[in-house]
């Protein structure tokens, strides 16, 4: 993501957009907005692990439903401190997906999608299981977090604390995904074998992005279990999960912002196309098959173009496995 320049200015009038909405829209639409916001959220921890890890996930519904289900509880419970509650469910989560990550991240393929899926669905039917917070029909909660000396009952003030959150999100994960840790993540991605054999082991590291992702998933969850105030199985289901891939996908993988317009562009069809027919999928369907055969980086790269603001146009691809190689060579110590 660059800060300057074209795309630089694109993402500043988005986020101006998105700052000057509420004044100009009804209650309904800024919750809405907060929503977009929320699953934006998720979606680019899904993205963390697609479209810079290289790992397809199915699971990644049952850590946004421990976050959810985690503040839940701790606001039930009257723990309404949103700076206790909120890091707590993403340490909560953190640690779901550090159990979950261990296991499924010895597997490869098809086989780690599977894993992730069926470790999803163990957390969604144990939270069916919990009688006492509702089982099927989950729980409802009593109040939104605060922080501090603000209340986070108003709409409009919640949802500028939600986009204030998803605006650290995706900087915190611009600044992973360029680091040299981030390099690591694409070059074991682009070729595993080759990362391993210049002394970087991906088991590790595919391990650490994984929690990081869980954690933001998390965060996600919390924030939606404070927006809608209620926190049900449903959560987790492994439907979620797939949705959350198909933003990804309709946004653009391998970005930070497609993620957040793929949500927004998911959520106001389903929205919209819903008033009319309960089988929207159906025209939901043949829409992800033309963006994957005929849109090669989504609405991003769509967005990026019709404004000029392509500056990676002209840029040398960066073989990331080559990189590292150079890295491995210039750590103290290496061979000569």
């Amino acid at each position: 993501m660059t800060l300057f320049g074209r795309r630089g200015a694109l993402l500043f009038v988005l986020l101006a957009v998105a700052i000057a909405l509420p004044p100009y829209c009804g209650t309904y639409y800024t919750r809405f907005a907060t929503q977009i916001a929320i699953y934006g959220m998720a979606a680019l921890s899904v993205d963390l692990l697609l479209g810079y890890s290289g790992l397809i996930t199915f699971g990644q519904a049952a850590l946004f439903g421990v976050g959810a289900y985690a503040a839940g509880m701790l606001t039930v419970y009257g723990l309404t401190d949103a700076l206790l509650t909120w890091p707590l469910a993403i340490l909560v989560s953190m640690l779901f997906a550090l159990a979950i990550g261990a296991l499924s991240l010895r597997t490869r393929g098809f086989q780690f999608i599977m894993v992730t899926l069926a470790f999803a669905q163990m957390v969604y039917y144990f939270a069916q299981s919990l009688r006492n917070w509702g089982g099927d029909d989950g729980f409802t909660l009593p109040q939104r977090d605060s922080l501090k000396f603000i209340s986070l009952a108003d709409h409009t003030t919640f949802y500028y604390v939600v986009l204030v959150l998803l605006v650290l999100v995706v900087l915190l994960a611009n600044r992973i995904v360029k680091s040299e840790f981030g390099m690591v993540i694409r070059g074991i991605r682009d070729n595993e074998r080759r990362a391993a054999a210049v002394g970087f082991p991906p088991y590790p590291y595919k391990l650490v992005i994984f929690v990081i992702a869980g954690g933001i998933a998390g965060l996600a969850g919390a924030l939606m279990a404070n927006h809608a105030k209620f926190v049900s199985p449903a959560t987790m289901s492994w439907q979620l999960s797939g949705e959350l891939l198909a933003m990804v996908i309709l946004g653009s993988a391998n970005s930070l912002i497609g993620p957040i317009l793929g949500a927004a562009f998911f959520l106001a069809f389903r929205d919209v196309l819903s008033d009319f027919t309960e089988h929207w999928m159906l025209f939901f369907g043949p829409l992800l098959v033309a963006r994957v055969l005929l849109v090669k980086d989504g609405i991003w790269g769509m967005l990026v173009r019709a404004t000029g603001a392509d500056d990676k146009l002209g840029e040398p691809k960066v073989d990331f496995p080559e990189a590292l190689e150079r890295a491995a060579d210039s750590k103290p110590g290496a061979a000569k």
